[in-house]
Order: structure tokens, then C-alpha cells, then sequence
């Protein structure tokens, strides 16, 4: 994976995934499927470090949606 201005590193990563709760799926398997916690993160760097609005987020951070 190719590292953006405002993405975590590998070692970044490694240090925080196992401080974030684990996610919790639907007994009746409904609802959408969670998306990665790490991508979700550098969205959420990139939007609160560029300064951009969350229309601009890039679609490598997945749908806009899904973050929100």
C-alpha cells in the first residue's frame, strides 16, 4: 500500500488496531458490511488535516457514506 500524506504507516497501524473495538455484526445479517478500520481512519487524517470539506474526501477512502 502506497502511503498518502495523511495516512498511517505500517507501524502507526500496528500500534493502534489493537486498541480499537472490535466491529459488532447483526444477529439477522443485516445491515451493510463495516469497512476497514485503518481506511477509515486516513479518511477521517485526511479530512481533519487538509482542511477539505467531506464532499472532497478521495475515493480511496471508500464512500463518503460509510465514514459518516
Amino acid at each position: 500500500m502506497s502511503h498518502g500524506r495523511y495516512e498511517l504507516s505500517q507501524r502507526q497501524w500496528e500500534l493502534i488496531q489493537e486498541e480499537l473495538p472490535r466491529p459488532v455484526s447483526r444477529e439477522d445479517g443485516k445491515g451493510r458490511p463495516s469497512r476497514p478500520d485503518r481506511e477509515l481512519l486516513n479518511g477521517m487524517f485526511w479530512i481533519l488535516c487538509s482542511g477539505s470539506p467531506w464532499r472532497d474526501l478521495p475515493d480511496r477512502y471508500g464512500p463518503l457514506a460509510d465514514g459518516v
